[in-house]
């Protein structure tokens, strides 16, 4: 059979099914090989890999998984897209998809029932509104990971490998990188897609640490003092604690910590590296340093 990744084939199916694209899952399909290619040697998949595959849309990644991996799990939101999927896939004895939220997986269960409980890699076509919380909650929920590559807009990538100071810094690019290291693989333009989005895209690997750079006590507490330094970027880091409404400091207990920590009580939160947000959270913590 033909692949999808042929736009005509694409046009085909959908017109076959009567598909209508769904804005509120961010549709939008890629149609090129070179593309497909490169997510595929980005995130390194071999014969010995398991795939958890989200949001395969019509399967045209999926072929391409299917063909790589040993086996590939995908997880569709869309029901209308299911019974396209039936079709698209039916030559590959190696994918199983599933039709449900991907916030509603038991991702480690899969991992132990496919994979033996070895780290699972992880491939996407995100959606902008849900990239973070699916990327956070990959990581946090502590499931076996090798990596995550994923497709998202390009200046959600831009953010994920920023440093310090930079206009993209800021708190998903300290939460990405307290857990995976980024790769920015390529860039997307729009008529790599059907329908053509209005901004580029990106696939960016996140290879998972064993551990995490950093050691901290309190790992919610640094995190909620990154959200509070970003919230209010524009103000001090003192400003932006003390106006936080997830902390309870007084001035006088941040100005403390951030003497423990060697920080300026003029300094901003994205001057901050990663050790240091670390450095200031062991400081409230009461650690001396």
């Amino acid at each position: 059979m033909e692949k999808l990744s042929n736009p005509q084939r694409t046009i085909e199916i959908i017109k076959k099914y009567g598909f209508d694209f769904q804005k509120k899952f961010g549709q939008n399909f890629l149609i090129d090989p070179r593309v497909l290619d490169k997510i595929i040697a980005a995130a390194e998949i071999t014969k010995d890999d398991f795939v958890l595959e989200i949001g395969p849309g019509i399967g045209t990644m999926t072929q391409y998984l299917a063909e790589a991996a040993r086996e590939v799990t995908a997880v569709e939101i869309d029901r209308n897209l299911i019974p396209i999927l039936q079709e698209t896939l039916a030559e590959y004895d190696n994918v199983t998809v599933i039709n449900e939220d991907v916030l509603k997986v038991d991702i480690a269960a899969l991992a132990q029932e496919k994979n033996g409980g070895r780290p699972i890699k992880v491939v996407a076509n995100l959606p902008y509104y849900i990239t973070t919380p699916i990327i956070m909650g990959l990581f946090e929920s502590g499931v076996p990971l090798a990596s995550v590559t994923v497709m998202v807009q390009k200046e959600v990538a831009m953010r994920m490998q920023a440093g310090p100071g930079t206009k993209d810094y800021g708190a998903l690019s300290l939460a990405v990188q307290y857990y995976a290291s980024p790769y920015l693989a390529a860039n997307v333009p729009p008529n790599c897609f059907m329908p053509r989005p209005n901004v580029g895209s990106a696939v960016i690997r996140l290879t998972r640490y064993e551990k995490p750079p950093v050691e901290v006590q309190d790992e919610k507490l640094m995190f909620r003092l990154i959200r509070a330094s970003f919230n209010q970027r524009r103000k001090t880091l003192v400003n932006g604690l003390k106006n936080s409404p997830e902390l309870s400091y007084t001035k006088e207990e941040i100005l403390e910590a951030l003497g423990r920590a060697g920080l300026s009580e003029n300094v901003r939160g994205e001057a901050l590296t990663l050790e240091q947000f670390a450095a200031l959270a062991d400081a409230f913590s009461g650690e001396q340093l």
